[in-house]
């Protein structure tokens, strides 16, 4: 099964939130949703030696998906062809089982009737609906992927710190920065081998 896969590199990542920006605009997510974070690590250290950095923050794709496992309707899914986890909005009953089960945090509910900053939609015209009551999150622009394209964050990244691929080729771009570089994933210790590396 292809594996697409986000590689992130944090030494590029100047904070400016150009990704949470794109995402939500394109994905015409309503008022106080996000399906990307940039947070901020630190300052940690002693003087002189402080370190303070960005770190991106979103779905993170799971090999093995506690949301999937647990979803009592089968709504939040694993794409066959991308590994991608989606949620379908006419499945989802809204039980938030999935974003208790969630280590990373990074589901939204829409409580009631979603309300929007313009009074007509904007992005892309396939983008996943927002339906009352539901469950979502970020699909890695699976719509984009369909057509050949990469992830919204990923061509807004200015600091071109975003890198998209399949981690399954050897000779993508991912697979040979992950060869090349060390890197981490978040919560390692979940057992879930997210899609999401991070360059040291």
């Amino acid at each position: 099964m292809p594996r697409k896969c986000l590689v992130i590199n944090i030494d590029r990542c100047t904070g400016c939130d150009s990704c949470i920006v794109s995402c939500k605009f394109e994905n015409h997510l309503p008022l106080g949703t996000f399906y990307n974070r940039v947070m901020q690590v630190g300052p940690t250290g002693t003087y002189p030696n402080i370190e303070r950095y960005n770190l991106p923050v979103q779905c993170q794709q799971c090999t093995h998906a506690r949301c999937v496992e647990v979803c009592p309707t089968g709504a939040t899914m694993k794409d066959e062809e991308t590994g991608i986890v989606t949620v379908d909005a006419e499945t989802c009953i809204g039980c938030k089982t999935c974003m208790q089960a969630c280590p990373y945090e990074v589901r939204v509910y829409n409580d009631g009737e979603p309300k929007y900053a313009m009074e007509f939609a904007v992005g892309f015209a396939d983008a996943p609906q927002h339906v009352s009551n539901t469950v979502e999150k970020c699909t890695m622009c699976s719509n984009l992927i369909a057509r050949g394209e990469k992830p919204m964050c990923v061509q807004a990244c200015v600091g071109y710190a975003r890198f998209f691929g399949d981690l399954d080729d050897p000779n993508s771009e991912v697979s040979k920065l992950i060869a090349e570089r060390e890197w981490e994933q978040l919560l390692p210790e979940q057992g879930t081998n997210p899609s999401v590396y991070y360059l040291k």
